[in-house]
């Protein structure tokens, strides 16, 4: 900081001290002051006008040229806020916290995005572990040259896909901001194409859907919508009870501020403690204990989906006897204005 830069700064202050001493010598030239009087004034005033500028000069240059030389011997400069001189006057100080806060917020967020990062390598590594067991079953049937192979190649090859279509939601769920389309759907449509999908697994394992009251319009983003309800659907497979038939119902209400979607299966149910944490990241539970196939990922990238879409997603189950998703859409009015 040079001593222009500073009194091109402070040219309202000195505006207004010189102001205020014309408006003195005006004062004392009306009540007729000698002379002598004035001019001693007069000095006594620059004097003392001309010594505060010099020390606060002093004082804040002497400040900002040790925040230079610090910043200047510093490899990591994002480190001045731990390193910043004490300064004694009240803009160093202000500029001292403004400065810490700053910094604390910019590693909280460098924190958040590392935790985020590990977690993600994490998922992909466990994500790459899943999709090779059913590659290595394509391979050992291949070698054992079975009867069945095309059959049960094609069920390996349908968990790939599944497998695939999760970690790219999950991915897309990071950044999904530029990945959704919201529009009106009908809720039957895309019921249909899901239950397409799942058609073989579902036949697979004598599951026969059942399906009513459907056709309600919703305003969502179908695709997502669909690995959705996907999710679920392979849950209710995944998790059916084999003592008895199993079934899969999948029906809608209306009410006067919501849509609620149901998917609801007779399979062996969540215990009540674990019904807490199905959403939460990789959690398994004790159905999860018992099946290789689970990885805790599903129901949470659904959960984060959700949120995204601006739906609520919420379950109901007795261990056991059943479990009950419950999908709920925003009232459709409100998206009607919103798109007017």
């Amino acid at each position: 900081m040079t001593l222009k830069e500073y009194l091109k700064d402070k040219t309202l202050e000195i505006v207004i001290y010189l102001g205020s001493m014309c408006a003195i010598l005006l004062f004392s030239a009306a009540f007729h002051f000698p002379l002598e009087f004035m001019i001693m004034l007069i000095v006594v005033f620059g004097l003392m006008i001309s010594f505060i500028i010099s020390v606060d000069f002093y004082k804040r240059k002497t400040y900002y040229d040790r925040i230079h030389e610090t910043l200047d011997g510093l490899d990591k400069k994002y480190l001045i806020s731990e390193m910043l001189p004490c300064g004694n006057f009240i803009d160093a100080r202000v500029f001292a916290d403004i400065l810490f806060e700053c910094n604390k917020s910019m590693c909280d967020r460098i924190a958040d995005y590392r935790a985020e990062s590990r977690k993600f390598k994490e998922y992909l590594e466990m994500w790459v572990h899943e999709v090779k067991l059913p590659l290595s079953s394509l391979e050992l049937m291949h070698h054992n040259n079975v009867t069945e192979f095309s059959e049960q190649a094609l069920e390996q090859l349908r968990r790939i896909d599944q497998d695939t279509d999760t970690v790219l939601y999950y991915v897309r769920s990071e950044n999904s901001e530029k990945d959704y389309v919201i529009k009106e759907v009908s809720l039957k449509d895309v019921t249909r194409r899901v239950l397409s999908t799942y058609r073989e697994d579902l036949l697979l394992n004598g599951m026969n859907p059942e399906i009513r009251n459907l056709d309600i319009r919703v305003f969502t983003d179908a695709k997502w919508l669909e690995f959705i309800m996907g999710q679920v659907i392979s849950n209710s497979i995944k998790y059916k009870c084999t003592d008895r038939t199993a079934y899969i119902r999948i029906y809608a209400c209306e009410e006067k501020e919501a849509v609620k979607l149901f998917i609801e299966d007779n399979g062996v149910g969540i215990s009540e403690n674990d019904l807490l944490h199905i959403f939460d990241k990789s959690f398994t539970g004790e159905n999860g204990r018992t099946t290789r196939k689970s990885t805790g990922m599903g129901l949470y990238i659904v959960k984060k989906l959700c949120t995204r879409l601006g739906h609520k997603i919420g379950c109901e189950s007795k261990k056991g006897e059943f479990t009950r998703i419950i999908i709920t859409f925003g009232n459709n009015d409100i998206y009607k204005v919103t798109k007017m």
